[in-house]
């Protein structure tokens, strides 16, 4: 099964690391690829078997993945499940693990997924490892410029 895996540091501690990760409410103030991302089924809030629908941009064919969470640890490890069956996508699944840091912390992400139609597997798997390492390190990388900014923002307020 192809996998991927991308590290970032991030600007902070892995506790709100995670916590603005999860929090779908948010998700679109930074997130670079989805045009949509929310709970689903009745969850309100993110956790062990909560699930959530992330849909892409239409540049990346407005699929939406829906997956729910096999693990939840706050601020220290996450991991999802695909539970749909979008296009292109046999199976898919990702961990973001997260480390504290002197100044900050470390977020690694690995994800794993198969192709379909199998016969053009061969096909499709370099090309989407490719673009799903390309988009997952974007990603994370406006995490990170994001965090700062609002670390930043956070540190002109006056104090109280």
């Amino acid at each position: 099964m192809p996998s991927a895996t991308v590290i970032q540091r991030m600007p902070c501690p892995s506790a709100r690391v995670f916590e603005l990760l999860h929090d779908y409410s948010r998700r679109l103030e930074w997130d670079t690829l989805l045009r949509e991302a929310r709970l689903t089924r009745g969850h309100r809030v993110a956790a062990r078997d909560a699930t959530s629908l992330c849909v892409g941009k239409p540049l990346f064919g407005a699929i939406g993945i829906e997956t729910r969470y096999l693990t939840f640890h706050p601020g220290s490890l996450a991991a999802v499940e695909m539970i749909n069956r979008p296009p292109f996508f046999e199976s898919f699944a990702a961990s973001i693990r997260h480390e504290d840091l002197e100044g900050g912390s470390k977020a690694t992400y690995r994800l794993h997924f198969s192709a379909r139609p199998r016969a053009l597997a061969w096909l499709l798997h370099p090309i989407m490892r490719v673009a799903l390492r390309h988009e997952t390190r974007k990603r994370l990388q406006a995490l990170a410029r994001f965090l700062e900014a609002e670390r930043r923002c956070e540190a002109c307020r006056p104090a109280r």
